[in-house]
């Protein structure tokens, strides 16, 4: 039974088999690549973005397994919107990254806020959770909070990047051509 089917609530937002419901970026396309049940990240910069029902995600509760090969970076972009190439401008990105050499390490909320620790390991699944709910974001790793932020009233968006609290879709990351992350039962809960 899948995850989604076994917990309350939870939809299903991957089949694990096909590309059904989700829009690539246009730059680097040969990057993305579906192999036993999960969406692969091998090669250069493209983003996988959801397109699902097409009705934005606000307040949700997202979880999504997650293994990273030694020396890889990823992420799980939410409140963002579809962008043909580039680093999406919109929304936040969750940290997908145990030991690449970027200090910013998984679950952190990038440039925004920073986790130096690693609550995971290479080579081994693990489940990331973000929760959105009003003007809060917690982050989850395998059950675990790593991160709870709260938007200070009166945040303005950044001047290129936007990571302000608003809707959106989601998004995931293949960061570079050392980088191998795979993303698998993906599923979410509105909590609106």
């Amino acid at each position: 039974m899948a995850a989604a089917e076994a917990e309350e609530g939870f939809v299903s937002l991957f089949d694990g088999k096909t590309f059904n419901g989700w829009k690539m970026a246009r730059e680097n396309t040969s990057t993305w690549k579906i192999e036993d049940g999960a969406l692969v990240a091998r090669g250069e910069r493209c983003h996988l973005f959801y397109e699902g029902d097409g009705k934005p995600f606000k307040n949700f509760h997202l979880k999504v397994e997650v293994m990273t090969e030694p020396g890889s970076n990823g992420g799980i972009y939410f409140h963002t919107r579809y962008q043909e190439s580039g680093w999406p401008k919109y929304g936040f990105e969750s940290q997908v990254n145990v030991s690449h050499s970027d200090w910013i390490k998984t679950g952190s909320l990038y440039g925004l806020v920073n986790v130096g620790f690693a609550a995971c390991k290479d080579n081994q699944w693990w489940t990331q959770e973000i929760i959105v709910q009003g003007n809060s974001v917690t982050v989850k790793v395998d059950g675990k909070t790593v991160l709870q932020y709260n938007e200070p009233p009166g945040a303005q968006p950044g001047k290129d990047f936007t990571r302000k609290i608003d809707e959106g879709t989601f998004a995931l990351q293949a960061h570079d051509p050392k980088s191998v992350v795979r993303y698998r039962n993906i599923r979410v809960k509105r909590l609106d």
